[in-house]
């Protein structure tokens, strides 16, 4: 996003940190609000751009959107949809996409106050993992001739009772309203989202063996010391790095044998 947009975006998500803040508002029940006023205006075109229509004062759009969803969502959605119209999008979707963002994010502030944020990221991680490695799993998942109800059932007989709440209802989102994304990009945003929600980054650790516990301590503050910023580390196993490990964070890529990036760990950590 850029321009009127971002600016947009980053005050809806102050508002939406204020209110959650809150712990009497229920940020899991919230999410699933959000999320259908998000798979509302992906659907109704017309409708959206209304609501984001420059030529439109703030308080009229803002009047819209609380009439349309008084009744159906909370006092607290339609607060935070009525501030998000009154402000200038630069285009219709990108005010899907936020909504989206910010339902997302208040499934993961719901797993951070339940002390499961942690969990959530290593499950989204996982379940990327199972994905990439299953062809069949990956083309039921997206196979658009499947009904939405089809996939629940899918994810929720391969992930019920295994992982946390807000991991299914996340990923039963995901693959249900992929909204254009693939699913491996899909996963990769919620990763990401779900690692600044404790301003840290996500560093994805392939290597040929399990590393041990002070060998993760090592790497993580390392790459924290390097990017300066806390790391969440990302792990997986691949016999195929022969007696190595690969780490990506973000687009960045860096190669090197388990010992020399433990060397490095230790030589950072000095200096």
């Amino acid at each position: 996003m850029n321009g009127a947009s971002r600016e947009a975006l980053a005050a809806a998500r102050e508002r939406l940190d204020a209110l959650t803040d809150n712990t009497s508002v229920d940020a899991a029940k919230l999410a699933g609000e959000l999320a259908a006023v998000t798979a509302l205006l992906d659907r109704e075109v017309s409708l959206r751009r209304v609501l984001t229509d420059p030529a439109q004062a703030g308080e009229a759009k803002a009047a819209l959107a609380t009439r349309l969803l008084s009744g159906q969502v909370g006092g607290e959605a339609v607060d935070l949809v009525s501030g998000m119209v009154r402000s200038r999008w630069s285009y219709s979707r990108d005010l899907v996409d936020s909504l989206e963002e910010l339902a997302n994010t208040a499934d993961l502030t719901a797993a951070q106050r339940a002390g499961v944020l942690d969990g959530v990221e290593d499950e989204l991680f996982r379940f990327g993992r199972i994905v990439s490695s299953s062809t069949g799993l990956r083309a039921a998942l997206t196979d658009k001739a499947a009904t939405g109800s089809a996939k629940s059932e899918l994810l929720r007989s391969l992930l019920g009772g295994k992982a946390d709440p807000a991991t299914e209802r996340l990923i039963v989102r995901l693959v249900t309203q992929p909204r254009g994304r693939s699913l491996e990009a899909g996963l990769d945003s919620l990763s990401k989202l779900a690692a600044a929600r404790r301003d840290r980054m996500v560093a994805v650790v392939t290597s040929a063996v399990p590393l041990s516990d002070q060998q993760k301590q090592r790497l993580g503050a390392a790459l924290a010391k390097l990017y300066g910023r806390q790391m969440h580390l990302n792990l997986d196993v691949d016999p195929t790095v022969l007696g190595g490990i690969s780490v990506r964070v973000g687009d960045e890529v860096v190669n090197g044998t388990v010992a020399n990036r433990l060397d490095e760990a230790a030589r950072r950590l000095a200096g």
